[in-house]
């Protein structure tokens, strides 16, 4: 990715969000072109220097701070998340915070708000109304 914002960050954010961050690149994916342009035009906004970062953060263990929280915790995944592997972080985030809610969605990807809005905010409202 990191060679991708250099050449043509325009591009890459164009092919990601066609592609893996949402699942379009899997059979019967069906996300329309207008929320594939607002993925684009909000991963534009943002400075290439931070998007490098962000990519980068992604291979820092965060164990030991995610050990001391003692709030209520809610993790949502999904189980076809092509950026962000379940088993890397939502898979391991009961063995680091044993308190918290992990929900899975069989098949979801990585912009899975977006793709499965109805769902995702039910469960964000039950969780902070609990």
């Amino acid at each position: 990715m990191g060679a991708g914002l250099i050449a043509n960050r325009a591009q890459l954010y164009r092919d990601v969000g066609d592609g893996p961050f949402f699942g379009n690149n899997r059979p019967g994916a069906n996300l329309s072109q207008g929320a594939r342009d607002d993925f684009w035009r909000m991963s534009m906004m943002g400075g290439a220097l931070a998007d490098f970062e962000t990519v980068a953060s992604w291979s820092v263990d965060y164990s030991d701070d995610l050990r001391k929280i003692d709030k209520p915790v809610l993790a949502i995944h999904g189980s076809d998340d092509q950026i962000v592997p379940v088993k890397a972080a939502a898979g391991r985030i009961r063995e680091v915070v044993p308190h918290a809610e992990v929900i899975i969605y069989d098949g979801a990807p990585h912009g899975l708000p977006v793709t499965h809005a109805e769902r995702f905010n039910a469960d964000v409202l039950r969780f902070a109304q609990a």
